[in-house]
């Protein structure tokens, strides 16, 4: 009786490993997303958060404001060396939608909203 229940155990097992492999995909496998950026493109060092080119829609991290004005002068060959290295891009982030014109309300003018 063990030695049913150890092979249908193992048969079922065997059935879902195939209907996986059928599907393309191994039950251990991960989507590769790319590897964060850590280094600077220009320079090669390691990249300060504070500083980065808005490119294309893609935020390029750098290392200082030198290299920044390099990203920006030329992001194509920039762009190109990041993924050729595997490293996933950040994408821009979206302005906040705040304040349509992107400048300081008006003084006095919520006052006047009020009344």
């Amino acid at each position: 009786m063990k030695r049913r229940t150890t092979i249908a155990i193992l048969m079922a097992a065997a059935i879902g490993i195939g209907v996986s492999a059928l599907a393309g995909e191994h039950p251990s496998a991960k989507k590769s997303k790319g590897k964060k950026q850590t280094t600077c493109p220009v320079m090669g060092g390691k990249i300060d958060k504070s500083q980065y080119a808005d490119v294309q829609g893609k935020r390029i991290y750098v290392c200082c404001p030198a290299c920044a004005a390099k990203v920006k002068a030329d992001p194509e060959k920039y762009i190109k060396k990041l993924e050729a290295e595997g490293v996933k891009i950040a994408k821009t982030p979206k302005k906040a939608a705040s304040n349509e014109h992107d400048h300081a309300p008006i003084k006095g003018y919520a006052e006047h909203e009020k009344n």
